[in-house]
């Protein structure tokens, strides 16, 4: 459960981080997700009205990557410029923007300029709700704050894709973009109407400061966890990207069954992310370290997913589908952890840089992930061998978060005064 918690030490007013405000946060993580799946949806009918390439088509897909990880430090530079509740407001209002935006669309480059803005957007989601997390809840409550947001990467494609499907068989395509831009948009009326009061504290708040940028690069932790959350991602990419054509093609199951045997996968890792979360949480709060907490079930997580992907890689038809279904668990054990720990990691004031900086770093699997996989797939003839680079990448994952990062521990920062964060309870 998440509680309210009032501001930091030393601020006054009536305003309070609640448990309302996570929860928008969670929404805005789901409709980020929801609207960067949409151009996936609805390609078989772009590419035919547009008169798309394949490679156009791949361009497309790969823009949103190439912009939204260097945007992440853009909005890290944003968050302390203006804080983390007005970026994460501007943030969707671009990407809804660029959504509605997409439905007037009328050829190949106008997509891709407004992929490009979708992505820019985008980018805010995880540098300010970390920066929030961080500055607000205290070590006991990051798990399932954390998995509440998280959940939205899993459960967006799902729905996204599902509702999506129906809506374009109804209507078409191009309503899709405009109806869901929209929707996106009406999320700014009760976040701004919850965190106003909050918004004007941060903005009149100058104490403390933020490391700046070569400080947080030259800690070997940011590294160890940036390196642990692109190997974490890595094999989750792939199966986003590449499961159903796999489910089909290679083990020969109907497009019905794939879309269920796909929603069975996204739906079990939100499932497991949100319980793992829980009791991470309960533990930590009856007193146990919680950087020893949450690094061994982060070197868990990626055990089990090479676990997952070696069976996909090596074994028969049934294991293969056991280790996709299996991978669930490995998703959402990571999940939640991925955040927790580089938000302990930074403190309260480093927060947005250090999430900006790894979640850019981490998501250059998104870019990787499918080209690699491809490129195997088309060298090799089978999907074998991108499996066993995926299991691959998550014992090399575990390998930093265990010697690389080692414990998730407050870091101190030169000339940062302390941040009084919310306490334990």
């Amino acid at each position: 459960m998440i509680k309210n918690y009032p501001l930091p030490k030393g601020k006054t007013g009536s305003a309070h981080f609640s448990g309302g405000i996570v929860l928008l946060m969670a929404l805005a993580i789901f409709i980020n997700y929801v609207d960067r799946g949409n151009l996936a949806t609805a390609a078989p009918l772009i590419k035919t009205d547009l008169r798309l390439s394949n490679t156009q088509y791949g361009i497309l897909v790969s823009a949103f990557f190439w912009i939204y990880v260097p945007g992440q430090i853009v909005a890290a530079w944003f968050v302390q410029k203006i804080n983390a509740y007005r970026t994460l407001a501007l943030g969707l209002a671009l990407w809804s923007a660029a959504t509605i935006a997409t439905g007037f669309a009328s050829g190949f480059a106008m997509l891709l300029v407004l992929r490009v803005l979708l992505g820019l957007g985008e980018s805010a989601g995880f540098p300010a709700s970390s920066k929030l997390l961080a500055q607000h809840l205290p070590p006991d409550r990051l798990g399932v704050a954390n998995a509440l947001v998280v959940s939205g990467v899993f459960t967006g494609p799902a729905v996204g894709t599902f509702v999506g499907g129906l809506f374009i068989a109804a209507a078409g395509w191009r309503p899709l973009f405009i109806v869901f831009g929209a929707i996106s948009l009406l999320w700014l009326a009760p976040w701004v109407m919850r965190t106003r009061a909050l918004d004007a504290k941060a903005r009149s708040d100058a104490s403390g400061g933020e490391p700046k940028f070569r400080e947080l690069l030259a800690k070997r932790e940011l590294w160890g966890a940036s390196i642990g959350q692109f190997c974490a991602l890595y094999p989750f990419y792939l199966v986003l990207s590449w499961l159903p054509l796999y489910l089909v093609k290679s083990q020969g199951y109907s497009l019905t069954a794939m879309a269920r045997l796909g929603g069975i996968v996204y739906a079990l890792s939100a499932a497991i992310c949100c319980g793992a979360a829980w009791l991470a949480d309960r533990s930590i709060a009856r007193g146990a370290d919680p950087g020893r907490v949450r690094i061994k079930i982060i070197a868990a997580a990626q055990c089990i997913g090479f676990l997952c992907m070696m069976a996909c890689g090596l074994g028969n038809a049934n294991m293969a589908i056991a280790g996709l279904l299996a991978s669930s668990v490995a998703f959402g054990l990571a999940a939640f952890n991925i955040y927790a720990i580089g938000q302990t990691l930074a403190g309260p004031r480093a927060a947005g840089k250090w999430i900006g900086i790894q979640n850019g770093i981490g998501n250059i699997s998104g870019i990787v992930a499918p080209i690699i996989t491809g490129a195997l797939i088309d060298w090799t003839g089978r999907y074998q061998a991108a499996f066993l680079v995926a299991g691959g990448m998550a014992i090399v994952g575990a390998c930093s978060w265990l010697f690389v990062v080692r414990r998730a521990a407050p870091l101190g920062w030169i000339g940062v005064e302390p941040f009084a964060a919310a306490p334990t309870r």
